[in-house]
């Protein structure tokens, strides 16, 4: 199956500025300043991508999921200097992050639309 650049692309990008800054936050809650770089965490999240788009083309269903998680495990652990333990917890709170802020966007979204 091949892979659209184009799609991968943007994937990237938009995750980059919006996921980037929430795993940030989570890496420096969790290891502190000096280990968690916000250079770091953009590379998290463009490598993250590009691997798990391969990934996901080359195996499907649980088995090509519990193998992502573990390269998203592993890619979080290298760049943040951490242990596997804490790269699942930074991981967790980037997720929980990310659901509190795109509700708080949803609101207000659905506020200022339902105002026009």
């Amino acid at each position: 199956m091949a892979i659209n650049l184009d799609s991968l692309l943007i994937q990237v990008i938009a995750s980059s500025i919006i996921l980037a800054p929430v795993m940030w936050i989570a890496g420096r809650y969790m290891v502190g300043e000096e280990k968690a770089k916000f250079s770091d965490a953009v590379w998290i999240v463009v490598v993250g991508n590009v691997v798990g788009t391969v990934l996901s083309n080359m195996f499907s269903g649980f088995i090509g999921a519990i193998i992502q998680l573990v390269v998203w495990l592993y890619i979080v652990k290298h760049f943040f200097d951490t242990d596997w333990m804490k790269a699942f917890i930074i991981s967790i709170l980037t997720v929980i992050v990310f659901i509190i802020i795109a509700i708080i966007l949803g609101i207000i979204g659905f506020t200022i639309v339902s105002i026009i």
